[in-house]
């Protein structure tokens, strides 16, 4: 989808995008193929060009970074499938304070969870993320960054998809877990009972009792929510593209 966006060019509107779609304009090579289009000025034309020119390019290179102030933060999303087999997917576990606790991430085949006091250094958070082209996460944007980057983890320059305004954008609404349970994604029942409130309880238990059992079932936790988010951002691209492909199609 990232092909037929638009809105990557300063001044031009998600209504402005829609615009070049119903004049026939449906992607880069379309807009480029013009020698002049009736919704650009002719001395922006060649502007454009040049940088749809430059995004192209981005994309045949793997530069993802290239997007993270040019494409609006909603439309991030739009990236997904030229940049997922490199993608990320990222959770974190906090103290009601906001101390984080767990961090757990999965590229799609393995996880990897850094816990507080074991293994958790923000440095190498930081060369791990760097490792991918594209972050994931559900409600990342008001919650697992800001604590990162307040802890002083420093974040990589690549965009960043947040899952929960995704799912509200097609009528899925609430937290992780409630949305889990209406796209029938099923934990094992020990995990499946949990909420938010009672990862930062399962913490606390683990570090008043040494207990190792309350660490293992909150990293279980941790590694079902990362594992869930690549499922439903599958699901979000789809359903986002085809709502987009049908927008395109209009022609009045």
């Amino acid at each position: 989808m990232i092909r037929h966006t638009f809105q990557i060019l300063e001044r031009v509107s998600a209504a402005k995008e829609k615009l070049l779609w119903k004049s026939g304009i449906s992607d880069w090579d379309a807009f480029l193929k013009e020698k002049s289009i009736s919704l650009i000025s002719n001395s922006k034309k060649p502007y454009f060009d040049r940088k749809l020119l430059m995004a192209k390019r981005a994309l045949n290179t793997g530069n993802s970074s290239y997007f993270s102030s040019i494409l609006p933060s909603p439309e991030t999303w739009r990236l997904y499938n030229h940049f997922k087999d490199n993608a990320v997917y990222l959770d974190i576990e906090a103290s009601r304070n906001r101390d984080i606790n767990v961090i757990g991430m999965y590229d799609g085949i393995d996880t990897r969870t850094m816990v507080k006091d074991i293994n958790l250094d923000y440095v190498k958070l930081s060369a791990e993320l760097r490792k991918y082209q594209i972050i994931i996460t559900f409600n990342g944007s008001s919650f697992d960054m800001p604590l990162i980057r307040k802890r002083k983890g420093i974040l990589p320059d690549v965009p960043h998809i947040d899952l929960r305004h995704c799912c509200a954008r097609i009528g899925m609404k609430g937290g992780l877990k409630e949305i889990e349970k209406n796209l029938g994604i099923k934990r094992r029942e020990i995990i499946s009972s949990l909420h938010g409130g009672d990862a930062a309880t399962l913490w606390r238990m683990y570090m008043a009792s040494g207990d190792k059992h309350y660490l293992e079932i909150l990293v279980e936790y941790n590694e079902e929510d990362v594992i869930s988010l690549k499922k439903i951002m599958g699901l979000c691209y789809d359903e986002l593209s085809n709502r987009m492909l049908s927008e395109m199609r209009q022609k009045d």
